[in-house]
């Protein structure tokens, strides 16, 4: 055999590891385990969690900052909504400003439009069943998932859901203060007196829809969650139909009732989807003991020498 092809021969013999003598070898030594020795591994990068059919994805709540963030969304919230009905904040517009033809061609409609008066109630009874949902969901999560925890990190994931979705709403609605289309109607109907267009708060808050971005929101939290915890089910699926519908209907009556404009509810279903998924989302931990961020070194080594390295930095979305 030639002397460049010549490889060290490790042989083990009732544990005990023999090698030939150093200098003969051109290539360094394969660490070889005997067989009845327990395996041995060093490694800087974390242990991560076996995939199997019984491994389901967790979520985790922190009560000092989740208890902060819904404590402070919820006083915003709450003060805005008092701001609301002092009257101290008025609409931007007046009447001569009240143009119809200054809007886009799909919010042209809802001022045409014929208003319906139980679009209002027909609204109310939607976002009441939302709100209903996220109050139960959660305790049934409890039953499914045979865990006190699980019911009651969801009832923290839709708080908090809710009251973020509210305070973003108001901060909007008090920022844009658009006029809603009945209270085009109103200045339309009576343009020499401009106290009908700045009558109230409330005909200035059109932008956006609260109604949608909550109803949207719980849904998008129930459905991240049935999907999440109930993975190829019908129940996902279930969930997701009928959010979409229950925040179609809604948004469809809040547009009907002469409250807002298509394009109020968009936004605001939008923006509560948005909310509805990043809440849930941040909870979710699939091991709890994975760090989601790591710095590791590997050393590169030849013999007894060391030879640099590689250093990695790796995480988990």
């Amino acid at each position: 055999m030639n002397e460049p092809m010549r490889l060290v021969r490790l042989v083990s013999v009732l544990g005990v590891t023999f090698a030939p003598q150093a200098g003969l070898a051109q290539a360094p030594p394969a660490a070889v385990v005997p067989p009845h020795s327990p395996a041995r591994a060093a490694s800087l990068e974390p242990k991560r969690a076996q995939p199997g059919p019984g491994r389901r994805v967790t979520f985790q709540s922190d009560p000092i900052a989740d208890g902060a963030i819904i404590a402070v969304a919820l006083g915003s919230a709450g003060i805005l909504e008092v701001l609301k009905t002092t009257g101290e904040i008025r609409p931007q517009q007046i009447a001569p400003n009240f143009d119809r033809n200054q809007l886009i061609a799909l919010d042209r409609a809802a001022v045409r439009q014929k208003f319906n008066a139980s679009s209002d109630s027909v609204s109310n009874i939607g976002l009441g069943l939302a709100g209903a949902y996220a109050l139960v969901d959660p305790v049934l999560s409890g039953f499914r998932e045979r865990s006190v925890q699980a019911g009651v990190v969801d009832a923290i994931s839709y708080a908090e859901t809710a009251s973020l979705t509210l305070a973003l709403t108001n901060i909007v609605k008090l920022a844009v203060r658009r006029p809603r289309p009945a209270a085009y109607r109103e200045a339309e109907e009576h343009p020499d007196d401009p106290e009908w267009s700045n009558a109230s708060t409330d005909s200035s808050l059109s932008f956006f829809s609260g109604h949608a971005s909550m109803t949207a929101a719980l849904g998008a939290t129930a459905t991240y969650l049935a999907f999440a915890r109930a993975p190829g089910t019908y129940r996902p699926w279930v969930t997701l139909g009928l959010a979409t519908l229950v925040t179609t209907v809604v948004s469809v009556e809040r547009v009907r009732g002469g409250d807002h404009f298509p394009t109020d509810v968009l936004a605001g279903a939008l923006a509560g989807i948005g909310v509805g998924v990043i809440v849930p989302h941040l909870h979710r931990t699939e091991d709890v003991q994975q760090r989601r961020v790591w710095v590791g070194f590997t050393p590169a080594r030849e013999r007894d020498q060391l030879h640099g390295g590689t250093l990695t930095l790796s995480g988990l979305l």
